[in-house]
């Protein structure tokens, strides 16, 4: 955007023009105590000196790091043509389809994203995105409210804990009874969800993998909820499913999660993904947009909004959402991404993901002061324990050029000396043994 600057004869033209003084008049409407006497600005800069200034603040950011951190949030390779093909106008430009018959492009991307996101959890139909795991989680249960009309909700300890703050964040109004279980030996301890599954109860919400990357079979968990007129709601890693069961297989009745590792950058934090798939039977009740394919009277393909249940759109009472329409962007880079990659390349990148992952924790379990946990199988990421603060190792490690991993103290209070440890296919052994290596100089120097 240009800076285009005025002269004073211009400003006396302009204010004479609206009928004042001068520009202190244009504020007159605010109390004297909340006016600020002067904005202490800096002395203005060349265009080349702000060019530095700029790139001095550019570089202070480490963005050449050896990654392990997790959490929800992945390093994975992104092909070139992802970005070659996203960026080009018509993509970028194009906001949301509020004129759906002027917008077949954006509609057929989104049916394109729906049909891969239905294919990768194994379930009936998928929505047009939501904004991040997180949202999309609490959406789900907000669903599973509405089918049963219940109120109360069992939430697996493995569940992240990012997403279990933004579910209570959002329902703190709500008078909604959660009900928290816990992991045992990383996975979900069916007998305590058992205890607290009753006819009250709308859904129970696990994660698979887990928040430490243990990796389950959730089907004899579906089939109790069934039992009880309960839903199953999944929060998977969409990767995952390029070698694991499916949310559907298991029995799943509303599946959620974060599609960055979608071809999306971790980009400090977003925009991110959020997606949600459910069953045909179910469909009526899910928020946000579905696009279907249908042909006009001529027999020629289209695409048509066929649900879109917002407050703009129906009654607001009967609205099932008013968080967000869908992140169209970003579904449109995952589908890119899951189109490049393909049903072959999913299961090879997982793979990879899986054996990198075995091979770090034979490496660090090595080391004196590093117990690595194997009480449950793993996808990609896993706890180990330290000797030493975790905090004080990963600072030492940044130094080296390798973020180290997720401290798990800074969420649960008895695991102070644990850290969460996530390996990617871009991960190779060279830098898994210069991770094992900085480690151990970190433990003992």
């Amino acid at each position: 955007m240009s800076y285009i600057p005025i002269s004073d004869d211009d400003r006396a033209e302009m204010l004479k023009a609206i009928g004042i003084r001068d520009v202190d008049e244009l504020f007159k409407g605010i109390p004297e105590s909340l006016r600020t006497s002067s904005f202490d600005l800096a002395e203005g800069r060349s265009e080349i000196e702000v060019e530095r200034h700029i790139k001095d603040l550019a570089d202070k950011n480490s963005t050449d790091l050896v990654t392990f951190v997790g959490g929800g949030f992945y390093d994975h390779h992104i092909p070139a043509a992802v970005d070659a093909i996203v960026s080009r106008s018509e993509f970028y430009t194009a906001y949301t389809p509020y004129q759906p018959e002027a917008s077949q492009g954006t509609l057929q991307a989104i049916y394109e994203y729906q049909s891969c996101i239905a294919r990768l959890t194994g379930m009936e139909v998928s929505n047009a995105s939501l904004y991040d795991g997180g949202t999309a989680l609490y959406e789900a249960a907000m669903m599973a409210i509405r089918i049963t009309g219940r109120n109360k909700i069992i939430m697996d300890g493995g569940v992240s804990p990012i997403y279990r703050k933004m579910m209570y964040c959002y329902t703190s109004n709500l008078s909604i009874e959660f009900v928290e279980t816990p992991v045992v030996h990383g996975q979900s301890d069916r007998s305590e969800i058992e205890k607290f599954l009753d006819d009250k109860t709308a859904a129970v919400i696990l994660q698979n993998p887990n928040f430490f990357g243990a990796i389950d079979d959730h089907s004899d968990i579906a089939e109790r909820c069934h039992a009880k007129g309960a839903l199953l709601i999944e929060s998977v890693y969409p990767l995952s499913l390029g070698v694991l069961k499916t949310p559907s297989e298991m029995g799943a009745d509303i599946v959620t999660g974060e599609g960055q590792s979608l071809g999306i950058p971790l980009s400090f934090g977003g925009p991110y993904l959020g997606f949600m798939a459910t069953t045909k039977k179910l469909v009526r009740k899910m928020p946000g947009r579905v696009v279907g394919k249908t042909q006009d009277a001529e027999g020629r393909d289209g695409f048509v909004l066929t649900l879109q249940t917002r407050e703009q759109h129906i009654r607001r009472e009967k609205a099932t959402s008013n968080i967000c329409s869908n992140e169209a962007l970003c579904a449109l880079r995952a589908l890119v991404y899951m189109c490049l990659i393909g049903k072959d390349g999913l299961k090879e990148i997982a793979e990879l993901c899986m054996a990198k992952a075995e091979y770090a924790k034979q490496r660090l379990e090595a080391i004196k002061g590093v117990e690595v946990k194997r009480t449950s199988p793993t996808f990609n990421e896993f706890a180990i324990r330290l000797s030493k603060d975790p905090n004080e190792i990963i600072g030492k490690l940044i130094s080296k050029g390798i973020a180290a991993g997720f401290p798990l103290g800074r969420y649960y209070e008895d695991l102070d000396d644990y850290m969460l440890i996530a390996v990617t296919e871009k991960r190779t052994k060279r830098e898994i043994s210069m991770l094992a290596e900085s480690l151990e100089d970190a433990l003992w120097s």
